[in-house]
């Protein structure tokens, strides 16, 4: 706080000088701005080298499809009916314990038959479900 000198009769002035503060927050939005540019640069590192190896094509998801008009699909093939998908699940299920299902349902198609297939899932036994939407 500033003061005026007491010889004229006049209080002392009441108000805040703003220029110190102002001062210190420029040198704090400078050093952000020095600084932030090198907490974004990675580190150089000699990544060892190892042979190339294939990836597990086995263990990939199954694809189960539900287009418009209520037709399903596993792995891009026709299946004709609830039954018959029950029966292919059980079979992947049998080969591979831990297999994942990705449900592909169009926008479009009825509740009902989302929830018909994901029981057709479940009696066949998989516990891990996942549906597959795209960004807005």
């Amino acid at each position: 706080m500033a003061f005026k000198p007491q010889g004229d009769g006049e209080e002392a002035m009441s108000e805040i000088n703003v220029t110190p503060l102002v001062d210190v927050m420029l040198v704090l939005v400078i050093i952000l701005l020095v600084t932030a540019p090198l907490l974004t640069q990675s580190v150089k590192v000699s990544l060892p080298k190892t042979a190339r190896t294939q990836a597990d094509t086995e263990q990939q998801p199954l694809q189960l499809g539900i287009d418009a008009q209520g037709v399903i699909t596993l792995n891009k093939i026709p299946v004709a009916d609830l039954a018959a998908l029950t029966a292919m699940l059980q079979k992947e299920q049998a080969a591979h314990p831990d297999t994942i299902v990705h449900i592909y349902a169009d926008q479009n198609v009825l509740y009902a038959k989302v929830a018909q297939v994901m029981a057709a899932v479940k009696h066949a036994g998989i516990s891990q479900l996942a549906f597959v939407t795209v960004e807005e």
